[in-house]
């Protein structure tokens, strides 16, 4: 592998970034084809153009890269989701079309769908895998909780349980779709999810409709009753 790039030497800091992508790429490669059990430090290296040395220099074992894998899944989803909602001049029409043309591509990725199974595989099989899994999880589920949140607040209506209830529920919705996909049938977690979205802010009450001042405002007296006649 050549140490230059449009015809100028790496500095020590690019090159080993560009070997540790290189790492990654080949890892997620042999994690989907050969399974995560399947794939050795070794194979990775090899099929990389690398030494173990080279590996073990940028992580410590198998399961740092898996979570690597999974990290950058999941700030990349939740980074397009905060740009689809960042727009405040959107009207409401026009956020809900664009969260569904996102929605659209969700598990679109096969090999991603064949890595999600080997990362909640592993989670099940290892205690120190899952506890930085779930790490991983529960921070992306805060983040999209936080995504839904803004959604409901944005459409003036209160959501009918915490967002990041609703966020897990819709992860565990995707995640469980992808485990059933097959090469012969179109995945439809982003239509499923959008069409429960849609029905939970279609039956969500609006923001203050809730009998409750608003802040600020002077508390209303009570009316006196006219006193009856023969009274």
């Amino acid at each position: 592998m050549s140490p230059t790039t449009a015809g100028r030497r790496l500095t020590r800091e690019e090159s080993r970034a560009q070997t540790r992508e290189r790492l990654i790429e080949t890892a997620q490669h042999l994690f989907v084809s050969n399974g995560y059990g399947g794939a050795s430090i070794r194979d990775i290296a090899d099929k990389a153009g690398y030494s173990q040395g080279a590996f073990y220099s940028n992580f410590s074992s198998k399961e740092d890269v898996l979570l690597e894998l999974l990290r950058r899944h999941m700030e990349g989803e939740a980074a397009q989701l905060s740009k689809v909602m960042g727009n405040d001049r959107q009207k409401p029409e026009q956020m809900l079309a664009e969260l569904e043309a996102w929605a659209s591509t969700l598990n679109h990725d096969a090999d991603w769908c064949m890595l999600s199974i080997e990362l909640q595989l592993h989670a099940n099989r290892s205690q120190t895998f899952a506890a930085e899994y779930q790490k991983v999880w529960d921070k992306h589920r805060s983040e999209i909780g936080g995504v839904i949140g803004q959604l409901f607040n944005k459409l003036g209506r209160t959501p009918s349980a915490a967002p990041d209830e609703l966020a897990a529920a819709f992860m565990a919705l995707s995640h469980g779709l992808a485990l059933q996909r097959t090469t012969t049938r179109s995945d439809p977690s982003g239509r499923l999810i959008m069409v429960f979205l849609r029905g939970l802010i279609a039956g969500a009450e609006r923001l203050g409709t809730a009998a409750v001042a608003p802040a600020g405002s002077p508390a209303r007296k009570p009316r006196k009753r006219s006193p009856k006649a023969g009274h």
